[in-house]
């Protein structure tokens, strides 16, 4: 089975961001970074000066990624402002709005953005910042179905989403709620999925959502099925630029993380 995965996948490697899609999920408001996501959504929250979805965004161009689709809610107008101000000139960066953002979690907003998981994407959260040497990497990683970029750290807290893997970095479960003498990474938020991935977890959403109860559902709970099939395999990122912001403090810390170094 690894071997016909591994078949499927190869001839990707050569020019690894030739038709692939990114989908970029920004349908929240943030809720815990209020007051600043009183009337702004999160991903419009400004690092070192520039918006997150914009570091985003132009993370992604700089790999010759140019067909977007950001999933939207709260205040969705702003975000498309944005993308008119910025980005006019790139007709596949394009929105689509969620309307459950307020009582259902992102894998509702994965449902929304079905129809665009096909062939290869690359699924990124609203709320993490990248720099395009790391997207880079990830687009280069081994050949697997679906590919889970994870950094280590000495402990992991409540909020992180941890990763087992296995010895040959093969993801064993992702889960906020990994026993901690299991935890080997975290997830930063962003996976590749490769074309068989790609309909794999389209198909496991579309299953999960008919159950309403999914509604309060991660997608990482989708992943984290999949992975007991020895479908999803971690990549590193540990040496490279990210910052995931939940909380105020993250954001400064993302301001020191991106103001270090040049713009991506």
């Amino acid at each position: 089975m690894l071997t016909r995965y591994q078949t499927l996948m190869t001839h990707h490697l050569s020019s690894p961001s030739t038709h692939i899609k990114a989908i970029i999920l920004s349908a929240g408001q943030g809720r815990r970074l209020l007051p600043l996501t009183e009337n702004t959504p999160k991903c419009l929250l400004t690092v070192a000066d520039k918006p997150v979805l914009a570091r985003q965004i132009d993370a992604l161009l700089a790999v010759g990624i140019d067909h977007i689709t950001i999933i939207t809610g709260f205040q969705m107008a702003l975000i498309e402002d944005l993308l008119q101000q910025r980005y006019a000139s790139y007709p596949d960066i394009k929105t689509l709005f969620n309307p459950f953002y307020e009582v259902a979690d992102n894998l509702a907003s994965c449902w929304i953005a079905r129809g665009e998981m096909n062939g290869s994407f690359l699924l990124l959260n609203g709320d993490t910042v990248i720099e395009s040497a790391l997207l880079q990497k990830v687009l280069n990683s081994t050949s697997a179905a679906i590919t889970l970029s994870v950094d280590y750290k000495s402990s992991y807290d409540a909020d992180d989403m941890k990763v087992q893997l296995d010895a040959n970095d093969w993801v064993q479960q992702v889960s906020k709620i990994v026993p901690p003498h299991q935890v080997d990474a975290e997830s930063i938020g962003l996976l590749y999925f490769r074309e068989q991935g790609a309909h794999l977890f389209r198909q496991a959403v579309e299953e999960a959502l008919r159950h309403p109860a999914e509604l309060k559902s991660w997608y990482l709970s989708i992943i984290d099925r999949l992975a007991k099939q020895h479908l999803v395999h971690a990549c590193s990122v540990s040496g490279f630029r990210w910052c995931e912001i939940d909380f105020i403090e993250d954001l400064a810390r993302a301001g020191i993380i991106f103001s270090s170094c040049h713009d991506d």
